[in-house]
């Protein structure tokens, strides 16, 4: 008689003592009894009265059944309930007392029960239902989002007992053809503001929602901001260069703060003169110098708070190709990766150009909102064609800094290697620098663990938040391996991509993992763009130019029917090991969207953005269809 069924010592069967608590409890054991084993009729008056002495017994006298086998639940687990030492199915005085039967949570393991730890707990290593903590036992943990029991995908509880990604479809609020809206992405930590960026947008608008609809300023380019309201998306703004211009292809780069009140936006073809912060915007005399802007936010109204120029503006330098803010919105990094002087390190001769399309990165400060240069910082080991500054990352706290320089041409392999070899062309590295007040200093110098010819290590790199993990993408890298760890030395797939992620402990970098995509195939870009989450447990990973017609999440990987559609693979680690979590795609996977081309993800990697700058459909605004293809790269963005 379960204790915990119907029948406490506090309801159902009285626990008081005395002859009526004996022959109530006699009446319920009787009325438990299975029906073969209960009295026949013609069972006499005294064979009744002995087998009630016997019932009166086993309950103990003036303590009720159900009282006594609660405090004997050890021996009533065994069955016996009378303490005699003997089970009560072989008991002679109890010969009709049904066996108690076991149940989960009573402390002891029987067959059907994975453990039973006594309580009704859940999350303390042995559930409720006599499981082991753990995805899939039906029992949603602290650190599930559901739990149904199953691995199965699609059913509303993902396999890994994470919510399906739902997907917003986002477009321009003047989408039109070209305007490569989603050429680049960010979001804020708390995942609650977007900004897109749109270098082919063409209006002559200058400064904060001016009129969108003149086309009279080519590839002038624009940056939307939209931000989150419940689970739906909501415009907030559409943001022009202050001194717009046709080529100047605002909206490269987009960076924001954490609380997503301060964006940093790159225009690499912007053309004035002017260095340093604020200078003069007008004389359009250096073609491609490039420029950056920063805005801020209050309430829900955004301004220009300054423009930034490099302190040794070229024509050419393409100043602005990336940018990179930190957290707290108040240091900024910007890559001119076209840059040509042949200074090495930190505070070097800028004035030199005699090392053509080298790079350089420009760390700038704010205090109050007065922005100010800090450091102009260049390779360890510059050479001309470096392309130092193709990518950028800061972390959290702004003070370590990551560059990619594709076009590095060591052979080198790691950490710390031979960078004055160059016998690998186009082999790419990536430099850490780490900052110490207002000093700057390099502190890494990163190469795969499988260098080779034309891979473009460094493509893309990203940070975490302390900055103690950073990972690299090579899209060019030819191995056919698939998942995590595979095969290196393969270069049979060639512009396959990979990731390399590394870890930092004190000062010192080590690789960590090898990525590749689960599909791997030629030529998918694996690689391209990536983005990791502020505790680098969470990364994502665009492969803009794979070829599967899948839609959604978790599709069919395996078929190549729609050529540079693009997909991202988002990647989770457990210590030190990672393993693939998402295969995701567009909602409206076509052929040459290039979805995947730029990808960022909120604090917690709970939300993913994705750009997909070759996107045609013709919508507006959040609520458009995606069914449309009438205006050619227009470009979409996706949020899961």
């Amino acid at each position: 008689m379960d204790g915990g069924a119907g029948m406490d010592g506090g309801a159902g069967v009285d626990g008081g003592a005395g002859v009526g608590g004996v022959i109530r409890s006699w009446l319920v054991c009787v009325a438990l009894l299975p029906r073969r084993r209960r009295w026949p009729r013609a069972l006499g008056l005294a064979a009744a009265l002995a087998a009630f002495t016997a019932l009166a017994a086993c309950a103990g006298d003036a303590v009720t059944f159900t009282s006594r086998a609660l405090a004997t639940e050890d021996r009533a687990a065994a069955g016996d309930e009378d303490g005699d030492d003997l089970a009560d199915c072989a008991d002679p005085d109890c010969a009709f007392v049904p066996v108690r039967q076991p149940r989960c949570g009573d402390g002891v393991r029987t067959a059907g029960e994975a453990c039973d730890d006594g309580n009704a707990l859940d999350s303390d290593g042995c559930d409720s239902n006599c499981t082991f903590t753990g995805c899939g036992n039906g029992i949603q943990s602290d650190t599930e989002a559901c739990d149904d029991g199953n691995a199965i995908d699609g059913d509303g509880c993902e396999h890994d007992c994470s919510l399906p990604l739902a997907t917003s479809y986002i477009k321009a609020s003047n989408t039109d053809a070209n305007d490569n809206f989603g050429i680049a992405v960010a979001l804020s930590a708390d995942g609650s503001t977007l900004a897109v960026g749109a270098t082919g947008e063409d209006s002559a608008a200058r400064g904060v929602n001016g009129d969108q609809a003149s086309n009279s300023a080519s590839t002038a380019g624009a940056v939307y901001i939209y931000v989150r309201s419940g689970a739906s998306w909501v415009f907030q703004a559409y943001i022009k260069a202050s001194n717009a211009d046709p080529g100047d292809n605002f909206g490269t780069s987009v960076a924001l703060s954490a609380n997503g009140s301060t964006l940093a936006v790159g225009a690499f073809g912007e053309a004035s003169y002017a260095t340093g912060v604020n200078g003069n915007q007008a004389p359009n005399l250096a073609t491609t110098a490039g420029a950056a802007y920063v805005f801020t936010r209050s309430g829900t109204t955004w301004t220009q708070q300054a423009y930034v120029k490099a302190s040794n503006t070229d024509s050419s330098d393409w100043f602005g190709w990336q940018v990179a803010l930190s957290g707290d919105g108040s240091t900024l990094a910007v890559s001119a990766f076209l840059e040509s002087s042949a200074a090495t390190g930190v505070g070097g001769n800028q004035y030199n150009n005699n090392a053509g399309f080298s790079g350089a990165v420009y760390v700038f400060a704010r205090s109050g909102t007065t922005w100010a240069q800090e450091a102009y910082v260049k390779a360890s080991n510059t050479n001309p064609q470096d392309y130092f500054g193709h990518s950028l990352a800061l972390s959290g706290d702004g003070a370590t800094l990551a560059v990619g320089a594709i076009g590095e041409a060591s052979a080198a392999t790691g950490i710390g290697g031979n960078q004055a070899d160059n016998s690998e062309y186009m082999a790419g590295a990536v430099y850490v620098f780490t900052r110490s007040g207002t000093t700057w200093a390099q502190q890494a110098y990163v190469k795969a663990s499988n260098t080779n010819f034309r891979e473009y290590f460094g493509y893309s790199v990203a940070l975490s938040g302390d900055g103690a993990t950073l990972a690299v993408g090579a899209q060019s890298e030819s191995s056919a391996a698939t998942g995590v760890g595979g095969n290196q030395a393969d270069t049979s797939a060639m512009d396959a991509g990979a990731v390399y992620v590394f870890a930092r402990s004190g000062t010192t970098w080590a690789q960590q993992a090898y990525v590749k995509a689960s599909n791997t195939e030629a030529a998918d870009y694996f690689g391209s763009s990536v983005a990791l989450s502020a505790d680098g447990t969470t990364l994502a990973v665009g492969a803009y130019n794979e070829a599967s017609a899948a839609t959604g999440v978790g599709g069919n990987q395996a078929d190549n029917a729609a050529s540079s559609a693009g997909a991202v693979y988002v990647f989770a680690r457990s210590g030190a090991t990672w393993a693939q979590q998402k295969y995701v795609k567009a909602i409206n996977t076509d052929t040459g969207d290039s979805f995947g081309r730029c990808v960022a993800l909120s604090g917690t990697g709970a939300m993913l953005a994705v750009g997909a700058r070759s996107e045609d459909g013709a919508g507006t605004g959040t609520t458009g269809s995606p069914a449309s293809n009438s205006a050619t790269e227009s470009g979409a963005v996706y949020v899961y």
